[in-house]
């Protein structure tokens, strides 16, 4: 069983910034690494997600603002986050999957204000 912990989230104001860090037990050498938000009242949705290889795939609505990385020595994939905007206010989940087998963390909540 693989343990993935959010950390980093908040409260900032428009235009800032945040970085989000996602901490897993075990390797995630071969993981596809994914950060959802999910905002009240709505659906879970992909934000930005990773192959083991580096290739990156974001949601329209955070392409040029927001950067997935990942540091497999450390077993931790980050998400920096600029010029963020009350719309992002969210709670923020990281997901490593292997396959089928997919591990979700408690979730970070990130409010950003007016």
């Amino acid at each position: 069983q693989v343990q993935v912990v959010e950390s980093g989230g908040g409260l900032v104001q428009a235009g800032g910034s945040l970085r989000l860090s996602c901490a897993a037990s075990g390797s995630l050498l071969f993981a596809y690494m994914g950060w959802y938000r999910q905002a009240p009242g709505k659906q879970r949705e992909l934000v930005a997600g990773i192959t083991s290889g580096g290739i990156t795939t974001y949601a329209d609505s955070v392409k040029g603002r927001f950067t997935i990385s990942r540091d497999n020595a450390k077993n931790t994939v980050y998400l920096q986050m600029n010029s963020l905007k009350p719309e992002d206010t969210a709670v923020y989940y990281c997901n490593a999957r292997w396959g089928l087998q997919a591990y979700w963390g408690q979730g970070t909540q990130v409010t950003v204000s007016s």
